[in-house]
């Protein structure tokens, strides 16, 4: 492979530097391929950071589905920011040597904030099923106090799984392979060039996808099933409507959340069968489409962001 000529042939335990191939079978479509995730991260960057400008500025917004909705946002512009400018410096630099411990780095920080993400969907989940099922004890339940304590509980969290993954791949030789098939760096793509056992970092992964990101899923399954049965017992049938197209764009933001992520998680493990590329561009989208869509979904289908919005682009205050 022509990358590899520029990389010193390292046979050490740990090789200095890795090569990220970018989407196998595609390398003569990079240039092309750049250009739609360019203008996705993009928009992510734009949304996201109108969010957090319009929440932060307006002192009225500042309640606990709003706050939820910072974090949220902050975790999408660093998911997409940890992968997105190494990739186009791939596809149209041609740079895809990264150093041992900036691919380390950039694993443990995408999955934790995959995590800490997973948890902050949890938590706005949980917010929606206490304001439209017990919503005279909303005030009292989700304090500014008790906010601060959920953001904490979910970066925490994201702190203390992630971090074994670190210490499993630290423990593997690596006997000189130092080409990775993907666009960037994650635990398994890593762990399968060791020429030793990878079966403790195998488990470790199964558990911590079934264990935590599964619980996520299916707590935020029962907010939402709690939710519109509180909703089908309304007596109007227009806020029946507008209760059920909100639950359904959330759900289908976190369905292209996780449908992704638990996809490109089992191939590793059991789809030997799926093409290289279609995991690999799978991979991608799930740390990039929700930062893109969440803005849109979360924020602009929520009255009053989309009327500051409206007034900030306007020039009026």
């Amino acid at each position: 492979i022509m990358v590899s000529a520029s990389v010193p042939n390292d046979t050490t335990f740990h090789p200095s530097t890795f090569i990220l191939l970018g989407i196998p079978g595609m390398r003569d479509q990079h240039i092309w391929a750049a250009i739609p995730f360019c203008s996705m991260y993009i928009l992510a960057l734009v949304g996201n950071g109108t969010i957090l400008y319009i929440i932060t500025k307006e002192r009225t917004l500042h309640e606990p589905m709003y706050l939820f909705l910072c974090l949220l946002s902050i975790t999408d512009l660093v998911l997409c920011s940890t992968t997105l400018p190494k990739m186009l410096t791939i596809f149209w630099l041609k740079s895809h040597i990264i150093s041992y411990q900036g691919c380390l780095t950039q694993m443990f920080f995408v999955h934790t904030i995959f995590a800490t993400e997973s948890a902050v969907l949890l938590a706005m989940a949980f917010d929606r099923y206490v304001a439209i099922c017990h919503p005279l004890h909303y005030a009292s339940i989700l304090n500014a106090m008790v906010i601060g304590k959920i953001g904490l509980a979910c970066v925490v969290r994201g702190l203390l799984f992630v971090f074994p993954f670190v210490i499993l791949i630290e423990r593997l030789p690596f006997c000189g392979h130092h080409i990775i098939p993907h666009t960037y760096c994650e635990h398994m793509s890593i762990a399968k060039l060791a020429c030793a056992s990878i079966r403790p970092n195998t488990i470790y992964g199964l558990t911590v996808a079934l264990s935590v990101t599964g619980m996520d899923v299916v707590l935020i399954a029962a907010s939402y099933g709690l939710i519109l049965r509180a909703v089908l017992r309304l007596p109007s049938k227009d806020a029946q409507f507008r209760a059920f197209s909100t639950c359904g764009a959330h759900i289908c933001v976190i369905l292209v959340f996780y449908a992704p992520a638990f996809f490109s998680f089992f191939t590793h493990r059991f789809g030997q069968q799926v093409p290289p590329h279609v995991h690999i561009v799978l991979a991608n989208l799930y740390l990039l489409v929700p930062p893109v869509l969440n803005p849109l979904v979360y924020g602009i289908n929520t009255k009053q962001i989309r009327l500051r919005i409206f007034h900030f682009f306007m020039g009026r205050r």
